[in-house]
């Protein structure tokens, strides 16, 4: 556990980072009080804690990773914060923790390139969206440097399987280039 904690700590690190520009990737998502939204890869939750304060008492934050570890690390810091409108869920068990329709918005930062069957998964997290809901995903580029191989999926097959998913590009944003990608993905009419 002593490992996940330093690991949980470098993942809020990098994630607060002016590099990787955390004020204005929240701003794209404007997120609104009383928003639902599901943190797919919770990590260290930096982001879960921001989305937290950004949808307010009203609004509810699952934070969802498959590593149990992480989850527990994230319910210690949320307890000691005060931050009571969040809701921890195992990766597996996505379906049936997060009720269907709920969801005003699905962010996954730098785990796409984890999910085995992209397509069957973002087919599956299409039923937990409101009509309205988005889809967003930053995701590591071809250009990153460091990066193990096969840890990025260029902007194009992001694009094109989330299309195959049932999704239209609503917009792309260049503020983390070239290392990342970031865009956001709203269900085809």
């Amino acid at each position: 556990m002593f490992k996940k904690k330093i690991k949980a700590r470098m993942l809020n690190r990098k994630a607060s980072s002016p590099q990787n520009k955390p004020d204005h990737v929240l701003g794209a998502l404007t997120l609104r009080p009383g928003d639902h939204v599901a943190d797919i890869g919770v990590g260290g939750g930096y982001f879960s804690m921001r989305f937290a304060d950004a949808v307010g008492e009203l609004g509810r934050i699952y934070a969802v990773d498959r590593d149990p570890d992480f989850l527990a690390l994230f319910r210690k810091s949320a307890a000691k914060r005060g931050v009571k409108n969040v809701t921890l869920v195992p990766a597996d068990a996505l379906a049936s923790d997060i009720p269907a329709r709920s969801l005003d918005c699905v962010f996954l930062r730098n785990v796409y390139h984890h999910l085995r069957d992209r397509v069957a998964y973002i087919e599956s997290i299409s039923g937990l969206l409101k009509p309205d809901g988005r889809v967003a995903i930053i995701e590591y580029t071809e250009k990153s440097t460091g990066q193990p191989p096969g840890h990025f999926v260029p902007p194009s097959v992001i694009i094109s399987e989330m299309s195959e998913a049932g999704f239209r590009l609503e917009k792309s944003y260049d503020l983390l280039r070239p290392r990342q990608s970031y865009a956001i993905f709203s269900k085809k009419i």
